[in-house]
């Protein structure tokens, strides 16, 4: 069985995923953008590091057919 939260439970679990996001939010935004750069440098390089899978290949394919359906049905 479930056990069920109070709403003062309920109240504070929120309150601190509010300041959770608060402090990140802070975080982010003193972040200076020579940090944001290399942030970004590495996560690109990590992902070249994981080649797409043939389940990811295929669903991209599948978005680009329904592109192209509706770029040829707006004929543009």
């Amino acid at each position: 069985m479930k056990r069920q939260i109070t709403k003062a439970q309920a109240r504070a679990w929120r309150a601190r995923w509010k300041a959770v996001n608060d402090a990140e939010r802070r975080e982010l935004r003193n972040t200076p953008v020579a940090e944001k750069a290399r942030q970004l440098a590495a996560l690109m390089a990590l992902a070249n590091q994981f080649p797409p899978t043939k389940i990811e290949m295929e669903e991209e394919e599948a978005v680009r057919e329904r592109w192209n359906r509706l770029r040829k049905a707006a004929r543009v």
